[in-house]
Protein backbone atom coordinates (compact mmCIF):
# COMPACT_ATOMS: atom_id res chain seq x y z
CA UNK A 1 0.00 0.00 0.00
CA UNK A 2 1.08 3.59 -0.53
CA UNK A 3 2.81 4.95 2.57
CA UNK A 4 2.01 8.59 3.41
CA UNK A 5 3.27 8.94 6.99
CA UNK A 6 5.18 12.09 6.01
CA UNK A 7 1.84 13.78 5.21
CA UNK A 8 0.43 13.45 8.72
CA UNK A 9 -0.18 17.16 9.30
CA UNK A 10 -1.70 17.84 5.88
CA UNK A 11 -4.05 14.86 6.06
CA UNK A 12 -4.98 15.68 9.65
CA UNK A 13 -6.03 19.18 8.58
CA UNK A 14 -8.25 17.70 5.89
CA UNK A 15 -9.90 15.29 8.33
CA UNK A 16 -10.40 18.01 10.94
CA UNK A 17 -12.44 19.84 8.33
CA UNK A 18 -14.35 16.73 7.21
CA UNK A 19 -17.78 17.01 8.81
CA UNK A 20 -18.61 13.33 8.31
CA UNK A 21 -15.33 12.19 9.85
CA UNK A 22 -15.92 14.42 12.85
CA UNK A 23 -19.47 13.12 13.35
CA UNK A 24 -18.25 9.54 13.08
CA UNK A 25 -15.41 10.07 15.55
CA UNK A 26 -17.86 11.38 18.11
CA UNK A 27 -19.66 8.03 18.07
CA UNK A 28 -17.58 4.93 17.28
CA UNK A 29 -14.55 5.30 19.60
CA UNK A 30 -16.77 6.14 22.56
CA UNK A 31 -19.14 3.26 21.86
CA UNK A 32 -16.31 0.76 21.43
CA UNK A 33 -14.71 1.98 24.66
CA UNK A 34 -18.00 1.56 26.49
CA UNK A 35 -18.48 -1.94 25.05
CA UNK A 36 -14.92 -2.84 26.03
CA UNK A 37 -15.46 -1.70 29.63
CA UNK A 38 -18.75 -3.60 29.88
CA UNK A 39 -17.18 -6.76 28.44
CA UNK A 40 -14.22 -6.58 30.81
CA UNK A 41 -16.67 -6.50 33.71
CA UNK A 42 -17.67 -10.06 32.78
CA UNK A 43 -14.30 -11.30 34.04
CA UNK A 44 -14.45 -12.57 37.60
CA UNK A 45 -11.54 -10.23 38.37
CA UNK A 46 -11.07 -7.70 35.53
CA UNK A 47 -7.85 -6.26 36.96
CA UNK A 48 -6.31 -9.71 37.35
CA UNK A 49 -7.38 -10.72 33.83
CA UNK A 50 -5.82 -7.54 32.48
CA UNK A 51 -2.57 -8.17 34.36
CA UNK A 52 -2.50 -11.82 33.26
CA UNK A 53 -2.76 -10.80 29.61
CA UNK A 54 0.11 -8.37 30.04
CA UNK A 55 2.20 -11.10 31.70
CA UNK A 56 1.53 -13.51 28.83
CA UNK A 57 2.63 -10.97 26.26
CA UNK A 58 5.67 -10.09 28.33
CA UNK A 59 6.73 -13.74 28.52
CA UNK A 60 6.09 -14.21 24.81
CA UNK A 61 8.42 -11.36 23.87
CA UNK A 62 11.07 -12.35 26.43
CA UNK A 63 11.19 -15.94 25.13
CA UNK A 64 10.62 -15.09 21.48
CA UNK A 65 13.52 -17.00 19.81
CA UNK A 66 12.83 -20.15 21.82
CA UNK A 67 9.07 -20.03 21.23
CA UNK A 68 9.46 -19.46 17.50
CA UNK A 69 11.73 -22.48 17.16
CA UNK A 70 9.25 -24.61 19.10
CA UNK A 71 6.37 -23.34 16.98
CA UNK A 72 8.21 -24.08 13.74
CA UNK A 73 9.08 -27.60 14.84
CA UNK A 74 5.51 -28.42 15.86
CA UNK A 75 3.96 -26.77 12.80
CA UNK A 76 6.20 -28.82 10.50
CA UNK A 77 5.34 -31.95 12.48
CA UNK A 78 1.68 -31.15 11.79
CA UNK A 79 2.38 -31.07 8.05
CA UNK A 80 2.62 -27.31 7.54
CA UNK A 81 5.33 -25.70 5.46
CA UNK A 82 7.10 -22.83 7.24
CA UNK A 83 8.92 -20.02 5.46
CA UNK A 84 10.96 -17.38 7.29
CA UNK A 85 10.74 -14.03 5.49
CA UNK A 86 13.43 -11.51 6.35
CA UNK A 87 11.44 -8.62 4.87
CA UNK A 88 8.34 -7.76 2.88
CA UNK A 89 10.11 -8.37 -0.42
CA UNK A 90 10.96 -11.95 0.57
CA UNK A 91 7.45 -12.62 1.87
CA UNK A 92 5.77 -11.21 -1.23
CA UNK A 93 8.12 -13.13 -3.54
CA UNK A 94 7.35 -16.41 -1.75
CA UNK A 95 3.59 -15.91 -1.99
CA UNK A 96 3.70 -14.73 -5.62
CA UNK A 97 5.91 -17.68 -6.64
CA UNK A 98 3.58 -20.09 -4.87
CA UNK A 99 0.58 -18.63 -6.69
CA UNK A 100 2.38 -18.99 -10.01
CA UNK A 101 3.29 -22.61 -9.25
CA UNK A 102 -0.36 -23.36 -8.54
CA UNK A 103 -1.47 -21.55 -11.68
CA UNK A 104 -4.05 -19.41 -9.88
CA UNK A 105 -5.66 -16.40 -11.52
CA UNK A 106 -6.84 -14.81 -8.30
CA UNK A 107 -6.56 -15.22 -4.53
CA UNK A 108 -8.91 -14.28 -1.72
CA UNK A 109 -7.73 -12.69 1.49
CA UNK A 110 -9.02 -12.52 5.02
CA UNK A 111 -8.72 -9.28 6.97
CA UNK A 112 -5.03 -8.93 7.78
CA UNK A 113 -2.98 -5.94 8.89
CA UNK A 114 0.25 -7.83 8.21
CA UNK A 115 -0.53 -8.16 4.50
CA UNK A 116 -1.30 -4.42 4.46
CA UNK A 117 2.18 -3.93 5.88
CA UNK A 118 3.63 -6.12 3.12
CA UNK A 119 1.82 -4.34 0.32
CA UNK A 120 0.83 -7.84 -0.78
CA UNK A 121 -2.15 -6.76 -2.90
CA UNK A 122 0.06 -4.54 -5.04
CA UNK A 123 2.71 -7.27 -5.39
CA UNK A 124 0.12 -9.82 -6.52
CA UNK A 125 -1.55 -7.43 -8.96
CA UNK A 126 1.83 -6.48 -10.45
CA UNK A 127 2.32 -10.16 -11.30
CA UNK A 128 -1.06 -10.65 -12.92
CA UNK A 129 -2.78 -12.24 -9.90
CA UNK A 130 -5.99 -10.56 -8.72
CA UNK A 131 -6.31 -10.23 -4.92
CA UNK A 132 -9.80 -10.02 -3.45
CA UNK A 133 -10.34 -8.77 0.10
CA UNK A 134 -13.25 -10.69 1.60
CA UNK A 135 -13.86 -8.79 4.84
CA UNK A 136 -16.69 -6.38 3.97
CA UNK A 137 -14.91 -3.28 5.24
CA UNK A 138 -11.61 -4.22 3.62
CA UNK A 139 -13.46 -5.08 0.39
CA UNK A 140 -14.96 -1.59 0.28
CA UNK A 141 -11.62 0.06 1.12
CA UNK A 142 -9.93 -2.01 -1.60
CA UNK A 143 -12.45 -0.96 -4.25
CA UNK A 144 -12.04 2.69 -3.23
CA UNK A 145 -8.24 2.30 -3.03
CA UNK A 146 -8.07 3.70 0.48
CA UNK A 147 -6.21 2.59 3.61
CA UNK A 148 -8.12 1.28 6.63
CA UNK A 149 -9.74 3.99 8.75
CA UNK A 150 -9.96 1.88 11.91
CA UNK A 151 -8.45 -1.51 12.71
CA UNK A 152 -11.88 -2.93 13.63
CA UNK A 153 -14.03 -1.02 11.12
CA UNK A 154 -11.75 -0.23 8.17
CA UNK A 155 -14.52 1.38 6.06
CA UNK A 156 -17.15 2.23 8.64
CA UNK A 157 -16.70 5.97 8.00
CA UNK A 158 -17.51 5.79 4.28
CA UNK A 159 -20.93 7.19 3.22
CA UNK A 160 -23.41 4.63 1.96
CA UNK A 161 -23.83 6.62 -1.26
CA UNK A 162 -20.14 6.22 -2.01
CA UNK A 163 -20.39 2.47 -1.41
CA UNK A 164 -23.38 2.28 -3.74
CA UNK A 165 -21.51 4.11 -6.50
CA UNK A 166 -18.37 1.97 -6.30
CA UNK A 167 -20.41 -1.24 -6.20
CA UNK A 168 -22.18 -0.19 -9.39
CA UNK A 169 -18.93 0.90 -11.06
CA UNK A 170 -17.12 -2.35 -10.21
CA UNK A 171 -19.99 -4.71 -11.08
CA UNK A 172 -20.76 -5.84 -7.54
CA UNK A 173 -24.44 -5.09 -8.18
CA UNK A 174 -26.56 -3.80 -11.03
CA UNK A 175 -29.41 -1.94 -9.32
CA UNK A 176 -28.56 1.21 -7.31
CA UNK A 177 -29.61 1.21 -3.66
CA UNK A 178 -28.54 2.75 -0.38
CA UNK A 179 -30.08 0.05 1.78
CA UNK A 180 -27.23 -1.34 3.93
CA UNK A 181 -28.66 -4.85 4.05
CA UNK A 182 -29.02 -5.00 0.26
CA UNK A 183 -25.47 -3.69 -0.19
CA UNK A 184 -24.20 -6.35 2.19
CA UNK A 185 -26.02 -9.08 0.30
CA UNK A 186 -24.60 -7.86 -3.01
CA UNK A 187 -21.07 -8.04 -1.60
CA UNK A 188 -21.76 -11.51 -0.19
CA UNK A 189 -22.99 -12.83 -3.53
CA UNK A 190 -20.03 -11.31 -5.34
CA UNK A 191 -17.49 -12.81 -2.96
CA UNK A 192 -19.21 -16.19 -2.64
CA UNK A 193 -18.62 -16.60 -6.35
CA UNK A 194 -14.89 -16.14 -5.71
CA UNK A 195 -14.90 -18.79 -2.98
CA UNK A 196 -16.68 -21.31 -5.21
CA UNK A 197 -13.67 -21.97 -7.45
CA UNK A 198 -10.99 -20.84 -5.02
CA UNK A 199 -7.55 -22.39 -5.40
CA UNK A 200 -5.55 -20.25 -2.97
CA UNK A 201 -6.52 -18.29 0.12
CA UNK A 202 -4.45 -15.95 2.30
CA UNK A 203 -5.05 -14.94 5.91
CA UNK A 204 -3.18 -13.35 8.75
CA UNK A 205 -2.69 -14.90 12.18
CA UNK A 206 -4.04 -13.53 15.45
CA UNK A 207 -2.21 -15.98 17.71
CA UNK A 208 0.31 -18.77 17.11
CA UNK A 209 0.69 -21.47 19.78
CA UNK A 210 4.22 -22.76 20.25
CA UNK A 211 3.41 -26.00 22.09
CA UNK A 212 0.99 -27.24 19.40
CA UNK A 213 2.06 -25.47 16.18
CA UNK A 214 -1.48 -24.07 15.86
CA UNK A 215 -2.48 -20.81 14.13
CA UNK A 216 -5.61 -19.09 15.43
CA UNK A 217 -7.89 -16.54 13.78
CA UNK A 218 -10.82 -14.65 15.25
CA UNK A 219 -13.50 -12.85 13.21
CA UNK A 220 -17.20 -11.95 13.04
CA UNK A 221 -18.09 -12.37 9.35
CA UNK A 222 -16.99 -15.91 8.49
CA UNK A 223 -14.86 -14.84 5.54
CA UNK A 224 -11.63 -16.03 7.16
CA UNK A 225 -13.16 -19.46 7.71
CA UNK A 226 -14.09 -19.54 4.02
CA UNK A 227 -10.53 -18.56 3.11
CA UNK A 228 -9.21 -21.39 5.25
CA UNK A 229 -11.60 -24.17 4.33
CA UNK A 230 -12.33 -23.55 0.63
CA UNK A 231 -8.96 -23.52 -1.19
CA UNK A 232 -6.51 -26.28 -1.86
CA UNK A 233 -3.65 -24.03 -0.78
CA UNK A 234 -3.75 -21.80 2.29
CA UNK A 235 -1.12 -19.23 3.21
CA UNK A 236 -1.10 -17.83 6.75
CA UNK A 237 1.13 -14.79 7.23
CA UNK A 238 2.22 -13.93 10.76
CA UNK A 239 4.61 -11.40 12.24
CA UNK A 240 7.03 -13.22 14.48
CA UNK A 241 5.76 -11.69 17.75
CA UNK A 242 2.35 -13.40 17.47
CA UNK A 243 3.56 -16.55 19.21
CA UNK A 244 2.53 -17.46 22.78
CA UNK A 245 3.82 -20.38 24.87
CA UNK A 246 0.78 -22.61 25.30
CA UNK A 247 -2.88 -23.15 24.48
CA UNK A 248 -4.03 -21.90 27.89
CA UNK A 249 -2.21 -18.64 27.19
CA UNK A 250 -3.80 -18.42 23.74
CA UNK A 251 -7.31 -18.94 25.11
CA UNK A 252 -6.89 -16.17 27.66
CA UNK A 253 -5.49 -13.81 25.04
CA UNK A 254 -8.50 -14.56 22.84
CA UNK A 255 -10.79 -13.50 25.69
CA UNK A 256 -8.78 -10.33 26.18
CA UNK A 257 -8.52 -9.60 22.44
CA UNK A 258 -12.23 -9.92 21.74
CA UNK A 259 -13.21 -7.80 24.72
CA UNK A 260 -10.65 -5.12 23.89
CA UNK A 261 -11.40 -4.99 20.16
CA UNK A 262 -15.18 -5.22 19.84
CA UNK A 263 -16.52 -5.59 23.37
CA UNK A 264 -17.41 -9.26 22.84
CA UNK A 265 -16.71 -12.16 25.16
CA UNK A 266 -15.70 -14.04 22.01
CA UNK A 267 -15.77 -13.41 18.28
CA UNK A 268 -18.44 -15.09 16.18
CA UNK A 269 -15.87 -17.39 14.54
CA UNK A 270 -12.71 -18.83 16.09
CA UNK A 271 -10.55 -20.95 13.78
CA UNK A 272 -7.78 -23.24 15.08
CA UNK A 273 -5.58 -24.84 12.42
CA UNK A 274 -2.86 -27.36 13.20
CA UNK A 275 -1.66 -28.40 9.78
CA UNK A 276 -3.40 -29.09 6.47
CA UNK A 277 -6.29 -31.47 5.76
CA UNK A 278 -5.61 -34.99 7.02
CA UNK A 279 -6.76 -38.26 5.55
CA UNK A 280 -10.46 -38.76 6.15
CA UNK A 281 -11.19 -35.05 6.76
CA UNK A 282 -13.77 -33.40 4.49
CA UNK A 283 -12.57 -29.79 4.46
CA UNK A 284 -9.45 -27.76 4.95
CA UNK A 285 -6.54 -27.02 2.60
CA UNK A 286 -4.38 -29.69 1.08
CA UNK A 287 -1.35 -27.48 1.73
CA UNK A 288 -0.79 -25.06 4.62
CA UNK A 289 2.03 -22.54 4.24
CA UNK A 290 2.97 -20.38 7.23
CA UNK A 291 5.04 -17.29 6.44
CA UNK A 292 6.80 -15.88 9.52
CA UNK A 293 7.70 -12.26 8.84
CA UNK A 294 10.59 -10.37 10.43
CA UNK A 295 10.65 -7.08 8.48
CA UNK A 296 12.70 -5.26 11.11
CA UNK A 297 11.35 -6.95 14.22
CA UNK A 298 14.60 -8.71 15.10
CA UNK A 299 16.21 -5.28 15.44
CA UNK A 300 13.31 -4.25 17.68
CA UNK A 301 13.99 -7.22 19.95
CA UNK A 302 17.60 -6.10 20.42
CA UNK A 303 16.51 -2.66 21.65
CA UNK A 304 15.05 -2.72 25.17
CA UNK A 305 12.68 0.17 24.39
CA UNK A 306 11.26 -1.04 21.08
CA UNK A 307 11.11 -4.66 22.24
CA UNK A 308 8.05 -3.82 24.35
CA UNK A 309 6.16 -2.67 21.24
CA UNK A 310 6.10 -6.30 20.08
CA UNK A 311 3.64 -7.05 22.87
CA UNK A 312 0.87 -5.49 20.73
CA UNK A 313 -2.06 -7.80 19.88
CA UNK A 314 -3.71 -5.38 17.39
CA UNK A 315 -6.93 -5.04 19.37
CA UNK A 316 -7.34 -1.32 18.63
CA UNK A 317 -8.36 -0.39 22.18
CA UNK A 318 -5.74 2.37 22.22
CA UNK A 319 -7.33 4.01 19.16
CA UNK A 320 -10.65 4.34 20.95
CA UNK A 321 -8.99 5.89 24.01
CA UNK A 322 -6.67 8.29 22.14
CA UNK A 323 -7.77 11.97 22.03
CA UNK A 324 -5.66 12.55 18.91
CA UNK A 325 -7.12 9.65 16.93
CA UNK A 326 -10.51 10.80 18.23
CA UNK A 327 -10.04 14.06 16.33
CA UNK A 328 -8.23 13.08 13.12
CA UNK A 329 -9.17 9.41 12.52
CA UNK A 330 -7.01 6.80 10.81
CA UNK A 331 -6.04 8.32 7.45
CA UNK A 332 -3.37 10.78 8.71
CA UNK A 333 -1.27 7.92 10.11
CA UNK A 334 -0.57 6.98 6.52
CA UNK A 335 0.07 3.25 6.75
CA UNK A 336 -1.43 -0.03 7.91
CA UNK A 337 -1.26 0.85 11.61
CA UNK A 338 -3.00 3.89 13.10
CA UNK A 339 -3.50 5.46 16.51
CA UNK A 340 -1.05 4.92 19.37
CA UNK A 341 -0.44 1.40 18.06
CA UNK A 342 0.84 2.83 14.78
CA UNK A 343 2.76 5.61 16.48
CA UNK A 344 4.98 3.15 18.36
CA UNK A 345 5.21 0.44 15.69
CA UNK A 346 5.62 2.38 12.44
CA UNK A 347 8.79 4.32 13.44
CA UNK A 348 10.48 1.09 14.56
CA UNK A 349 9.72 -0.59 11.23
CA UNK A 350 10.22 2.37 8.87
CA UNK A 351 12.56 4.71 10.74
CA UNK A 352 12.10 8.35 11.70
CA UNK A 353 12.90 10.04 8.39
CA UNK A 354 9.21 10.34 7.46
CA UNK A 355 7.52 9.72 10.83
CA UNK A 356 8.71 12.75 12.78
CA UNK A 357 5.26 14.32 12.86
CA UNK A 358 3.73 10.98 13.76
CA UNK A 359 5.75 10.56 16.95
CA UNK A 360 4.98 14.13 18.00
CA UNK A 361 1.22 13.85 17.49
CA UNK A 362 0.67 12.74 21.08
CA UNK A 363 -0.46 14.57 24.22
CA UNK A 364 1.29 12.01 26.49
CA UNK A 365 -1.97 11.64 28.42
CA UNK A 366 -1.22 7.92 29.13
CA UNK A 367 -4.75 6.72 28.30
CA UNK A 368 -3.33 4.26 25.76
CA UNK A 369 -0.91 2.85 28.33
CA UNK A 370 -3.67 2.44 30.90
CA UNK A 371 -6.04 0.60 28.58
CA UNK A 372 -3.50 -1.55 26.71
CA UNK A 373 -4.15 -5.26 27.45
CA UNK A 374 -0.59 -6.12 26.41
CA UNK A 375 1.16 -3.70 28.78
CA UNK A 376 2.82 -1.33 26.28
CA UNK A 377 4.06 2.02 27.60
CA UNK A 378 3.27 4.10 24.52
CA UNK A 379 4.21 7.53 25.97
CA UNK A 380 7.64 6.35 27.14
CA UNK A 381 8.32 4.82 23.72
CA UNK A 382 7.30 8.01 21.91
CA UNK A 383 9.61 10.06 24.12
CA UNK A 384 12.38 7.60 23.28
CA UNK A 385 11.74 8.08 19.55
CA UNK A 386 11.73 11.85 19.94
CA UNK A 387 15.07 11.71 21.70
CA UNK A 388 16.52 9.48 18.97
CA UNK A 389 15.16 11.79 16.31
CA UNK A 390 16.73 14.90 17.86
CA UNK A 391 20.04 13.05 18.33
CA UNK A 392 20.00 11.98 14.64
CA UNK A 393 20.45 8.37 15.71
CA UNK A 394 21.51 6.32 12.65
CA UNK A 395 19.63 3.25 13.93
CA UNK A 396 16.34 5.06 13.33
CA UNK A 397 17.56 7.47 10.66
CA UNK A 398 16.80 10.39 12.96
CA UNK A 399 16.37 13.77 11.30
CA UNK A 400 17.77 16.04 14.00
CA UNK A 401 16.43 19.58 14.44
CA UNK A 402 16.93 22.78 12.49
CA UNK A 403 19.61 25.24 13.63
CA UNK A 404 16.88 27.73 14.52
CA UNK A 405 15.06 25.21 16.71
CA UNK A 406 18.30 24.19 18.44
CA UNK A 407 19.14 27.85 19.08
CA UNK A 408 15.63 28.47 20.40
CA UNK A 409 15.86 25.69 22.98
CA UNK A 410 19.33 26.81 24.07
CA UNK A 411 17.99 30.31 24.63
CA UNK A 412 15.01 28.88 26.50
CA UNK A 413 17.36 26.88 28.74
CA UNK A 414 19.48 29.95 29.42
CA UNK A 415 16.47 32.09 30.30
CA UNK A 416 14.96 29.37 32.47
CA UNK A 417 18.13 29.06 34.53
CA UNK A 418 18.08 32.75 35.53
CA UNK A 419 14.94 33.60 37.59
CA UNK A 420 15.30 37.35 37.22
CA UNK A 421 15.63 37.15 33.46
CA UNK A 422 12.73 34.67 33.30
CA UNK A 423 10.44 37.06 35.24
CA UNK A 424 11.45 40.06 33.14
CA UNK A 425 10.89 38.37 29.80
CA UNK A 426 7.74 36.67 31.06
CA UNK A 427 6.26 40.05 31.98
CA UNK A 428 7.13 41.40 28.55
CA UNK A 429 5.72 38.33 26.77
CA UNK A 430 2.40 38.64 28.62
CA UNK A 431 2.02 42.26 27.58
CA UNK A 432 2.87 41.52 23.95
CA UNK A 433 0.49 38.55 23.81
CA UNK A 434 -2.44 40.46 25.34
CA UNK A 435 -2.11 43.17 22.71
CA UNK A 436 -3.29 40.59 20.17
CA UNK A 437 -6.60 39.99 21.95
CA UNK A 438 -9.65 39.41 19.82
CA UNK A 439 -13.14 38.52 21.04
CA UNK A 440 -11.81 38.08 24.56
CA UNK A 441 -9.02 35.64 23.62
CA UNK A 442 -5.60 35.54 21.96
CA UNK A 443 -6.02 33.98 18.53
CA UNK A 444 -2.72 34.85 16.88
CA UNK A 445 0.55 36.52 17.86
CA UNK A 446 2.89 36.17 14.90
CA UNK A 447 3.24 34.05 11.78
CA UNK A 448 5.57 31.58 13.50
CA UNK A 449 2.84 30.81 16.06
CA UNK A 450 0.19 29.92 13.45
CA UNK A 451 0.77 26.18 13.93
CA UNK A 452 -0.15 26.38 17.61
CA UNK A 453 -3.10 28.73 17.13
CA UNK A 454 -4.50 26.85 14.12
CA UNK A 455 -6.68 24.70 16.37
CA UNK A 456 -6.90 26.56 19.68
CA UNK A 457 -7.17 30.00 21.28
CA UNK A 458 -5.24 31.24 24.31
CA UNK A 459 -7.04 32.90 27.25
CA UNK A 460 -5.89 36.42 28.08
CA UNK A 461 -2.79 36.26 30.25
CA UNK A 462 -3.06 37.82 33.74
CA UNK A 463 -1.01 40.88 34.48
CA UNK A 464 0.39 39.39 37.68
CA UNK A 465 1.85 35.89 38.12
CA UNK A 466 1.13 33.60 41.04
CA UNK A 467 4.38 34.67 42.68
CA UNK A 468 3.43 38.34 42.28
CA UNK A 469 0.05 37.74 43.92
CA UNK A 470 1.62 35.70 46.69
CA UNK A 471 4.03 38.49 47.56
CA UNK A 472 1.19 41.01 47.50
CA UNK A 473 -0.86 38.79 49.81
CA UNK A 474 2.02 38.29 52.19
CA UNK A 475 2.76 41.98 52.26
CA UNK A 476 -0.86 42.72 53.15
CA UNK A 477 -0.92 40.17 55.97
CA UNK A 478 2.70 40.43 57.12
CA UNK A 479 3.41 38.97 60.55
CA UNK A 480 6.20 37.26 62.51
CA UNK A 481 5.17 33.80 61.33
CA UNK A 482 4.68 34.72 57.67
CA UNK A 483 7.25 33.97 55.00
CA UNK A 484 7.59 36.13 51.95
CA UNK A 485 7.90 33.57 49.19
CA UNK A 486 6.20 30.22 48.40
CA UNK A 487 9.69 28.87 47.77
CA UNK A 488 10.98 29.77 51.22
CA UNK A 489 10.66 27.28 54.06
CA UNK A 490 8.79 28.34 57.25
CA UNK A 491 11.03 29.11 60.19
CA UNK A 492 11.02 26.71 63.14
CA UNK A 493 10.01 28.41 66.41
CA UNK A 494 12.37 28.15 69.34
CA UNK A 495 11.30 26.94 72.72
Amino acid sequence: MKVTTAHFKATARVELGNARTQRFLQILPLRLSARRNAAYASFADPAAAHAYGQAIRGEGVARLPELLETFEANARANGARVFWAADSQAANAYIVDLARQKGVRYVTKGKSMITEELGLNEALAANGIIPWETDLGEFIAQLLERPPFHIVGPAINIPVEEIRDIFIARGVMATPTTDPVTLGRAARRFLRDKFRDLQMGITGVNIAVAETGTVINVENEGNIRFNKSSPRTLVCVMSLEKVVPGMADALHMLRVLCRSATGQAAGAYLSFDSGPQRQGEKDGPEELHIVILDNGRSAMVRDAHTREVLRCIRCGACLNACPVYGKVGGYPYGWAYSGPMGQVLTPALRGLSDTGDLIRACTLCHRCKTICPAGIDHPATLLYYRYKDVQMDPQFNGRGVSPLERLTYRAYGLIGSHPGLWRLLGRAARRVANRHRRNGAIQRIARWTDGWFSSRDLPLLPRDTFHDRWRQRQAATAGPDKYASPDAAPRRRKG
